[in-house]
């Protein structure tokens, strides 16, 4: 995880926790950030399970500062992403975390799904880098756009 200043307009860098279990999807999205220029903190997890672990602070892991955007994956070990994402929801402390799908699976019932979890956006990956590029380029803007609580607000 990369530690960068603050933006231009004093906005804290986008921190994203990306929860996705494939090395060469994972590479793929820090790349598409670097080279969008979007100023953030990536922190990767690799499935659900070990996400609610360091959203929680369990086993000793201290969950980074809110507030921060989840990148899910559907398709992962031990946890898949609906069924992390319906535990997110169910607990108090973490039911506000903007979510968005980022995922293999063009099924509408995975759409449905998810978005039955209110999650923000569901965003089918394709193996082209451009995707990533595009992803980034719009979470980037998301970010500096959208005005969150401050502070436990969220």
């Amino acid at each position: 995880m990369s530690t960068l200043l603050e933006h231009e307009d004093g906005r804290e860098p986008l921190k994203v926790i990306l929860v996705e279990d494939d090395d060469v999807d994972a590479r793929a999205v820090r790349r598409a950030f670097d080279k969008a220029g979007v100023l953030n903190e990536i922190l990767r997890v690799c499935d659900g399970v070990e996400a609610l672990e360091l959203l929680r602070s369990e086993r000793g892991l201290s969950a980074p500062p809110k507030p921060w955007v989840l990148l899910v994956d559907i398709n992962m070990p031990r946890m898949n992403g609906l069924d992390f994402v319906r535990e997110l929801r169910a607990d108090p402390a973490l039911k506000d975390s903007v979510v968005f799908i980022l995922t293999t699976s063009n099924l509408d019932e995975d759409k449905a799904q998810a978005y039955d979890l209110n999650v923000t956006g569901y965003i089918v990956k394709s193996r082209a880098g451009e995707e990533f590029l595009k992803l980034a380029d719009l979470l980037g803007s998301y970010w500096r756009l959208v005005e969150l609580p401050s502070g436990d607000g969220l």
